[in-house]
């Protein structure tokens, strides 16, 4: 099921980034006490109770003159566009505002949901300060404060009420992948020398897919569904909204996907970009093919593919177990051998092991190279189980987490995958104390 989005909307400093900060769990939004500080729309992930959802935070609205506030503006209504739930956030201590006003009107306009929190209730003598709110007309406005984490439980409730609870449906026959990659590298050619017709726009102007398109396809008795996402520009470099739009929809597209295509410009080479975006895939979990494109563009010998598979291997390591395809979509040259790659990937995916093999191969591995001591404690294995598939995950049982050290955490992963293969899939290992 896609998880849902929630976007933070209101005008400049009315702390909008700690909220969205408080509710990530990390600093990923640059605070500081100016209005306007942020420019541009952050995305992350975060989870309340059972609930896991995508959070926006924007740059503020305002009716004022400054050069970037229309901006700003714009971003935010893009973001109300693309959310589930609104929250809309103002400040207790400055009361109603004409900006505030002005973003009200705007969020009249959406059918979505919008729970409006008032920020900077510090203490409870304050949540006086919260009744003026309602006269914005959103009923209920939810005292919290960002920089003390007072009322987020509340607001989260709040917020999560409007989630969706019917699951979207799922098809067990059909494979589902996306291609993603900085714009121009091709994409949408490629995605038509797949379908072998003209279905996406192809164009030699950057950027020019700006949506996540679905198209059901059947080869060779296997039925998929591609799933062509928008390019993801580096974050400094995207001005047009459009674009930034287009970022959270492939996102949302990798979060659909059993298979994401890292597709790289052969002609241009590994961009710092193309490892941002590669993460995007390694950290959603998913099956991932690394798939050179404008092969056919590249001045090479018989050494070319090898010394280009070296560089991918060294720029993208923590990619080391996704396969590498050298295609062109212009001559058509290897497009169709994806397809193979693509079931194989998705398989290893969700692919399941009986835990008294997966035992054997754990104890022959243990037997092999046995766990280092910690200041004379040595780590012990006791039982190994798998407990989810896509991508597939172990439950390791150990007298001390703590004593699982990360480099031997990685040579249980490559033993299992010297003994199930696991190619094209990223493999998690939970360490937990035998109860």
């Amino acid at each position: 099921m896609t998880k849902p989005t929630v976007a933070i909307v209101g005008r400049p400093n009315v702390g909008k980034s700690t909220i969205f900060n408080r509710i990530v769990g990390e600093r990923i939004s640059i605070v500081e006490d100016v209005a306007g500080v942020t420019r541009d729309r952050i995305y992350s992930s975060a989870d309340w109770l059972t609930h896991e959802f995508n959070v926006i935070d924007t740059g503020g609205i305002d009716i004022g003159d400054e050069p970037f506030l229309e901006q700003i503006r714009l971003q935010a209504e893009i973001a109300i566009d693309e959310a589930d739930v609104i929250i809309f956030l103002v400040n207790g201590r400055e009361g109603v505002t004409d900006a505030d006003e002005q973003v009200a009107k705007i969020l009249y306009k959406t059918k979505k949901p919008v729970v409006l929190a008032v920020n900077k209730i510090d203490n409870p003598d304050m949540r006086d300060m919260i009744y003026d709110f309602y006269s914005l007309g959103f009923g209920d406005p939810y005292p919290i404060s960002g920089s003390h984490g007072i009322g987020l439980g509340d607001l989260l409730d709040a917020v999560a009420a409007h989630f969706k609870t019917g699951e979207e449906e799922i098809e067990d026959d059909v494979i589902r992948f996306s291609l993603i990659g900085r714009p121009n590298v091709g994409k949408s050619s490629l995605v038509n020398a797949l379908l072998g017709e003209e279905r996406a726009i192809v164009s030699n102007v950057a950027g020019t897919t700006t949506d996540a398109v679905d198209t059901a396809y059947e080869f060779e008795g296997q039925k998929y569904k591609i799933i062509d996402t928008a390019g993801m520009r580096k974050k400094g470099k995207v001005y047009e909204n459009v674009e930034k739009y287009s970022v959270l929809r492939a996102l949302k597209a990798i979060d659909r996907s059993d298979v994401v295509l890292i597709v790289l410009n052969g002609e241009e080479g590994i961009r710092e970009q193309d490892k941002r975006i590669a993460g995007y895939a390694e950290e959603a979990g998913k099956g991932v093919l690394i798939v050179v494109n404008k092969w056919d563009a590249v001045e090479k010998d018989d050494k070319t593919m090898n010394q280009f598979t070296t560089s991918i291997r060294e720029n993208f390591q923590f990619l080391d177990y996704a396969p590498i395809a050298f295609v062109s979509a212009k001559t058509k040259q290897r497009v169709k051998s994806l397809f193979d790659s693509i079931q194989m990937i998705s398989e290893n995916h969700a692919l399941r092991i009986q835990s008294s093999v997966l035992n054997e191969v754990i104890e022959d591995a243990v037997a092999r190279n046995p766990a280092p001591t910690d200041k004379g404690r040595r780590l012990r294995l006791y039982y190994t189980t798998q407990v989810a598939v896509k991508p597939p995950t172990f439950v390791v049982f150990v007298n001390d987490p703590e004593l699982m050290h990360f480099s031997y955490e990685r040579f249980l992963q490559n033993r299992l995958r010297e003994a199930f293969g696991f190619e094209g899939t990223p493999i998690r290992i939970i360490t937990r104390a035998r109860s």
